[in-house]
């Protein structure tokens, strides 16, 4: 049986000992662990990369979408609306104006289309009319020809033939007078839209123009035009009270009569009581004997020999209304005819003033009437020579009124 050599281990290991168990310890600090680690896929890589450029992708869309301006409801194809771009305003501007009127859902989609086209200097400033229904790049086509419809206005008192006139004017001479002219004296071609023409003299639309600031368009015609007149006229009209000139027998187209000659008779204060002096005549079965008339009879400032051109539209020679509207009242002239003032006058008579302004005379009986000219005529310093008289002869004033 062998023998096994007794080993005496201490309990104070010795200097050689103490430095085998440092070195021990200092390799297996050092050893470098990355050579056991696991390998990723480089497919599994890919997915995470793709993945991570997803999300930032779907933040930004977030991001900008909430940034981006709401969408507008947009108008339907058989609505129109009339807009003005203003001189000097930016693409921006313009993007803003379309979107306020329901032309496009978001500002941005016209400015992104002018700057993809590189149009944004070739944008022109004007007033347009658009339907909806249209195309961004319709839009942009149409800013970039320029602007689609002009301006008309008629004043009131304008005639007919002003009318036509301004008319030919606003449109570069694309509708003549004489074409407007010819449409507007058939009124049996409007009276199935507008029944209250069937009563126009001779057939002539004289009175239902309303004045007004219209709004031309390339497309509109003759007939178109009047349409929207008669339309304004129906609209304006809707509201009047017509009960005091029904009850002194009047219709409504005898209170336009009326009310033209308030329009071409009196200033602005003086409206009501002109047309109260002209029913007090009308009432007394007297001859209106309105100048207004006879001017528009002969197209101009009238003599004495004119009093006594044998017309309907003569009120000397004849009593009650002309046989026609002499002008286009406005609403104002058209509320004295429907609301006179109720006064006892049957005479009036104006001048004009140097400075412009009009004076005007009221008097009960003919001697004051002949009077009031008599004091107006003497005391020429301040006033011009232009004078009327309506009710009573002012034009040669030792006449006597014929009732």
């Amino acid at each position: 049986m062998a023998l096994h050599r007794q080993v005496t281990y201490s309990s104070r290991p010795n200097r050689a000992a103490r430095m085998a168990h440092a070195k021990g310890e200092r390799q297996f600090r050092t050893y470098d662990t990355s050579l056991i680690q696991p390998r990723h896929s480089r497919g599994r890589l890919i997915v995470v990369a793709l993945a991570a450029l997803l999300l930032v992708a779907l933040i930004g869309f977030g991001i900008h979408s909430c940034l981006k301006a709401p969408e507008v409801e947009l108008i339907d194809e058989s609505t129109s609306v009339t807009f003005t771009i203003p001189e000097g305003a930016s693409t921006a501007d313009i993007a803003r104006i379309l979107q306020e009127n329901r032309l496009v859902a978001r500002a941005s989609d016209f400015s992104d289309a002018v700057k993809a086209r590189g149009v944004a200097s070739s944008l022109k400033p004007g007033t347009y009319t658009l339907t909806g229904g249209l195309d961004v790049s319709d839009i942009v086509d149409t800013l970039v020809s320029g602007p689609n419809s002009s301006t008309l206005t008629i004043p009131e008192g304008y005639t007919l033939a002003r009318t036509a006139a301004a008319v030919e004017t606003a449109t570069d001479g694309r509708i003549s007078a004489a074409e407007f002219t010819a449409a507007a004296s058939d009124a049996t071609a409007f009276s199935d839209q507008f029944p209250f023409v069937a009563e126009a003299y001779n057939g002539s639309l004289e009175g239902f123009l309303f004045p007004k600031t219209y709004e031309v368009l390339i497309s509109d015609t003759a007939d178109s035009l009047i349409r929207k007149m008669l339309s304004q006229y129906q609209s304006e009209t809707a509201t009047l009270d017509y009960s005091y000139a029904s009850a002194a027998g009047l219709s409504s187209y005898d209170v336009l009569k009326l009310a033209s000659m308030v329009e071409r008779e009196a200033d602005d204060t003086n409206r009501s009581r002109v047309a109260g002096v002209f029913y007090n005549r009308l009432a007394a079965n007297m001859a209106l004997q309105s100048d207004a008339t006879i001017a528009y009879l002969v197209g101009g400032d009238p003599t004495h020999d004119d009093l006594s051109i044998a017309s309907p539209y003569n009120t000397y020679l004849n009593k009650g209304l002309p046989a026609g509207p002499i002008c286009s009242p406005g609403l104002d002239a058209l509320s004295a005819a429907c609301q006179p003032e109720q006064n006892d006058y049957l005479y009036f008579y104006f001048v004009k003033n140097s400075d412009g302004s009009m004076s005007y005379f009221f008097s009960r009986t003919y001697e004051e009437h002949q009077q009031a000219i008599a004091q107006t005529q003497g005391s020429d310093s301040d006033q011009t020579q232009e004078e009327s008289d309506s009710s009573g002869e002012a034009r040669d004033s030792s006449s006597s009124d014929e009732s």
